[in-house]
């Protein structure tokens, strides 16, 4: 059994004359909606009306004449409708030309009491005992097929209830893709736009959030004469609040980066102290800052508990540049150890947030490191923006389901002297 499986009425047949003719006092007379209206291969026309305001459709049929189907034209069809103002409608119809064999009128319905049945269904008593109020009336089609028209008080409540939450809820899930969408653009244009020319190496980064948008960060900032910043952080949780978290360290990051030159430590404990004022109780960020001088290759940096900086050497040997300190936000009395490496000619760098090595496959085996710095030693020789690309390729080839985590990287090459990479 499929408990959740979609189930609904598709199409009632009507039996017609003429298709053209009946067509024509559906839409024009009833205020019908066309559904359909085509030939199908075999040859047969198939026409299909819906009433303004509901799902279910009518199928007209023209049936051969003579045909079993044939005598079925002008008799009872047994199809309710089910309107909130059944004098308003007849009213309107009634000008139209539409034939009624009665005026609107007053019933009653009730529930069957009897115990022997399985469960309680209405059935119409008169006056007696009423349960709920409906007005009916009963209508002939352009062929004499009989309809009948009604307004339950109750369930005509619950109908448009209903359809009032159904519509209130496609307008909040279009206001949220819309507000996701808006969002999305704001949160593109944090990350760096540009970056800072450098004669000895060759950078580039991306972010690819695994929602909307995402709590990834990544920065390329211009510190001083010769010097650019590489950061990478990673803030705790998804989605919008993430983002938002995300926000804030960067607006923290970037108004105290005049600090950054001379005292790199003193930058953070900056930031710290800001993200622990502005962020909730527990919030907290990795984060690796770099400070790269251009002239010599010098490389001081902080690593705020964040996963170990890759540096792959001309030579193939691998250097980690491991946390200096405690993540930011959790402590407000924080300090942190500056970090010293250099990079020489041909040099790779990989700065990554941990959704590129948590990302597991379907044995729930991870992508991890080991496979991330192989990957770096097959593709080492391309240019860091085709490496980025090569290295993504791999993980979501690794993990091809559903992204779970924001993928973030920063990938950068110390120039040879031979010139840049290709």
């Amino acid at each position: 059994m499929v408990s959740d499986s979609f189930l609904s009425i598709h199409a009632v047949r009507i039996f017609v004359h003429d298709l053209d003719r009946s067509l024509r006092f559906y839409l024009d007379q009833l205020g019908f909606r066309l559904v359909i209206d085509t030939r199908l291969q075999s040859g047969e026309r198939w026409v299909a009306v819906s009433p303004p305001d509901g799902n279910a459709i009518l199928n007209l049929v023209a049936p051969r004449p003579k045909s079993i189907e044939h005598r079925l034209i002008g008799r009872a069809t047994q199809v309710v409708l089910i309107t909130a103002d059944v004098t308003g409608r007849f009213q309107e119809w009634s000008r139209k030309g539409v034939r009624f064999l009665s005026s609107p009128r007053l019933r009653r319905i009730k529930y069957d009491p009897a115990p022997a049945a399985p469960a309680p269904s209405p059935r119409l008593l008169g006056e007696e005992a009423p349960v709920w109020g409906s007005v009916s009336a009963r209508f002939r089609d352009i062929d004499g097929n009989t309809f009948s028209l009604v307004s339950f008080d109750e369930v005509t409540h619950a109908v448009e209830a209903g359809r009032r939450a159904i519509a209130e809820k496609l307008e909040a899930e279009r206001r949220a893709v819309h507000e996701l969408t808006i969002a999305r653009q704001v949160q593109a244009r944090l990350f760096p736009q540009s970056r800072p020319a450098l004669e000895s190496l060759d950078y580039a980064g991306a972010c690819f959030p695994a929602q909307a948008v995402g709590g990834d960060y990544y920065d390329f900032l211009t510190l001083g004469p010769d010097h650019v910043g590489l950061v990478i952080g990673d803030v705790m949780g998804k989605g919008m609040a993430a983002a938002l978290l995300m926000a804030n360290l960067q607006a923290n990051l970037r108004s105290q980066v005049a600090y950054a030159l001379d005292e790199p430590g003193r930058l953070l404990q900056s930031v710290n102290q800001l993200f622990c004022e502005n962020s909730p109780e527990g919030a907290f960020a990795s984060l690796f800052f770099a400070d790269y001088h251009d002239p010599t290759g010098a490389l001081r940096y902080v690593n705020c508990g964040h996963l170990c900086a890759l540096v792959l050497r001309r030579d193939g040997t691998l250097d980690r540049l491991a946390a200096t300190s405690t993540v930011l936000g959790l402590f407000r009395q924080w300090d942190c150890a500056v970090g010293e490496c250099h990079l020489d000619p041909d040099d790779l760098l990989a700065l990554y947030t941990d959704g590129v090595t948590e990302a597991f496959d379907d044995n729930g085996e991870e992508f991890g490191e080991p496979r991330l710095v192989d990957a770096l030693r097959r593709h080492r020789d391309r240019a860091p923006e085709a490496l980025l690309s090569c290295l993504v390729d791999e993980v979501r080839a690794f993990s091809p389901h559903e992204q779970h985590d924001d993928l973030t990287l920063i990938v950068a090459r110390c120039r040879s002297a031979a010139g840049t990479a290709s």
